[in-house]
């Protein structure tokens, strides 16, 4: 470059060392070759029609090719729409003056060069030689067109030959910023802005920066560069030189460089470390803001590093003795101690009575009601509560902690509050399949079963019955003090209906019911008065025509079976039809046996009748052939 410009200087001063000679200096210095025409004017010749008007002498072929030679040596020969090198002649605020070696300069925009602020007289620069000459005799040039075209060449061999590049940041955008790189908008991404987090991207725009080339996509031609690589291997000396001098329970001095909610990244000078969210403090933090701020330069401790990965885990309450060291030593099981909750989970709350040292509540040690609840019931992050100390171990640094013992137990007076067959309202806390739990006051729950909600209705779940949080009055049935378990129930306080039942759905009777419910395999519910529930299995609610009975069909029922201890009455429609229709049977059959025996009656008698007919005639006959055989045996004599 420097060779091509020397001889641009070169051409420059031959041209104006032509321009100070004189017409008759330079014939001296080109001797004329005369023709014989110009010697002897009478010599006829051949006339130079070139020559007419011309005051000077006149010049042959061989003489103007010289002098056309010298002065082409003088000038460049450049062509319109290619890229040449020119001189930077002169600059002001808003165009730049360049030298192409050609008969006359250009002018470009000063804004063509807004990525390279530090452009002055003499630099070469690149141009594009857009046109020779415009209307006004003025050659049009173009920087930006220039970089432009051989943009691409040179990014790609900036990327080949890992060369640093220098950049204008135009403008931010999406993740990080657009940066100008030969003419070219490249992307720079915030995180190869610099080797630590970049809040504030707007403070790089506008400014000249040097990148490599990191990634290039030929399809659809992007660029990216990184402005952090070129710091990259100069922070990887850096940092192999700390963690060769790095040691466990070491203490240096490191800023605050990033902090997120699981911990916060220390710059250690060149390599960064990690303070777990656990590690910043010996008592319970929601996040690491409240313990240390951007920027901030404080003390760490080493806890352990990985020089292979890199990494380094550092602490900061480890520079502090930890808090249960400094617990009082004449505190113990049984004292009150007053906390602030900390965390609360289903299974209980843990208190802060001291910065890292906490204790747990067990839900179960929050109250003295024997059914499941949660923490959140009884309280909720930042209650101040007091407490007594129910186990306590100072070397594992554990203690748990009750709030239901600063109560009196109520189960202490149970019996003389609650006697068997006391009559009290409670409130359903919890269903089950077998029957309802109820609490008669804190710390008081009973079950009412299921079997002792209804006399008469039959009840498959207890939410048909009830709901959560209704009030139920109830009587109590049975106290066991030893469990703490109570046995309530609700059908007692009224009179046991089934006995009045007994004398009215006595075996034999009949009443009409409805059918409530079917059962494919079994049979059907049925509805019977004053609220009882009857059962019917499938073959007695065959009807008279011969079809089955269906739900929610009225008909009557004739009682088969009633159990009082079981509450179960077994019913028949089928039955009342099937013994009309015998008993109708019945008196035919009696109707039949009593006709029959009048006819066999009249039979006998007319058979007697007969008898006694048939001997006399038997008699007549026997004389009659006696006194036959007679005449003839008379006549055989007489012959």
């Amino acid at each position: 470059m420097a060779a091509k410009q020397n001889e641009t200087t070169e051409n420059e001063a031959k041209t104006v060392e032509i321009e100070k000679k004189s017409m008759e200096t330079l014939l001296e210095e080109t001797p004329l070759v005369k023709t014989e025409a110009t010697t002897n004017p009478s010599v006829p010749g051949e006339f130079d029609w070139n020559t007419i008007g011309k005051k000077q002498d006149k010049y042959s072929d061989a003489e103007k090719a010289k002098l056309e030679e010298m002065y082409a040596t003088t000038l460049n020969m450049v062509a319109e729409r290619q890229v040449v090198d020119g001189t930077v002649l002169m600059m002001n605020n808003r165009e730049v003056v360049v030298n192409i070696g050609y008969k006359s300069e250009g002018i470009l925009s000063l804004a063509d060069f807004k990525y390279n602020p530090d452009l002055k007289v003499g630099d070469v620069v690149e141009v594009y030689i857009e046109k020779h000459e415009d209307k006004n005799g003025q050659m049009i040039l173009s920087h930006k067109k220039a970089r432009s075209l051989k943009s691409w060449e040179r990014v790609n061999a900036a990327l080949e030959n890992n060369e640093i590049i220098k950049g204008f940041v135009k403008c931010r955008t999406k993740g990080g910023l657009i940066v100008d790189v030969f003419g070219l908008e490249a992307f720079l991404p915030g995180s190869q802005i610099d080797v630590k987090p970049i809040r504030d991207y707007d403070i790089y725009v506008n400014k000249t920066m040097e990148f490599k080339v990191v990634k290039i996509n030929k399809e659809f031609r992007n660029v990216v560069v990184s402005h952090k690589a070129l710091i990259e291997a100069e922070l990887e000396q850096m940092k192999h030189e700390i963690m060769t001098k790095l040691e466990k329970g070491q203490v240096l001095e490191g800023t605050v460089k990033n902090i997120t909610s699981y911990g916060v990244f220390i710059d250690l000078g060149g390599v960064d470390g990690l303070i777990h969210i656990t590690d910043l403090s010996w008592g319970r933090i929601n996040h690491p803001e409240e313990v240390v701020k951007l920027d901030q330069k404080i003390n760490v401790v080493i806890l352990d590093f990985d020089e292979a990965k890199k990494r380094i885990a550092l602490g900061l309450k480890q520079l502090n003795s930890h808090p249960w060291d400094a617990l009082d030593p004449n505190m113990k099981v049984g004292d009150k101690v007053n906390g602030k909750v900390v965390v609360l989970a289903d299974y209980g709350a843990f208190i802060e009575i001291a910065a890292g040292v906490e204790g747990l509540i067990h839900v179960s040690e929050m109250s003295w009601s024997s059914h499941l609840r949660s923490a959140q019931d009884f309280l909720k992050v930042g209650d101040v509560v007091e407490a007594q100390i129910l186990t306590l171990d100072r070397e594992e640094r554990k203690m748990s902690l009750g709030l239901k013992q600063l109560k009196a137990d109520p189960w202490a007076d149970i019996q003389s509050k609650y006697p068997s067959g006391s009559k009290h309202t409670a409130t359903v806390r919890n269903f089950t399949n077998f029957g309802i739990f109820v609490e008669l006051e804190e710390g008081i729950d009973g079950l009412v079963h299921i079997s002792d909600l209804s006399w008469s209705k039959k009840i498959k779940h207890p939410s048909e019955f009830t709901s959560i949080g209704a009030k139920l009055d109830v009587v109590v049935l049975d106290i066991d003090v030893e469990n703490r378990r109570l046995s309530l129930g609700h059908k007692q306080l009224e009179e046991n209906p089934w006995e009045v039942f007994e004398t009215i759905f006595t075996v034999g009777s009949v009443h009409q019911g409805t059918i409530l419910s079917l059962d494919e395999n079994k049979g059907g519910v049925i509805g019977l008065p004053y609220g009882v529930e009857g059962f019917a299995p499938y073959k007695h609610l065959k009807k008279e025509d011969g079809t089955m009975a269906k739900a929610e069909e009225a008909l009557d029922f004739k009682v088969l079976e009633f159990n009082k201890e079981s509450k179960k009455i077994l019913v028949s429609h089928s039955r009342i039809h099937e013994e009309v229709k015998a008993e109708e049977k019945e008196v035919e059959v009696k109707a039949k046996k009593t006709k029959f025996k009048e006819t066999n009656d009249s039979i006998k008698k007319n058979n007697e009748k007969l008898e006694k007919t048939t001997l006399g005639d038997l008699e007549v006959l026997s004389n009659l052939k006696k006194e036959m055989t007679e005449a003839e045996d008379a006549k055989k004599k007489a012959e």
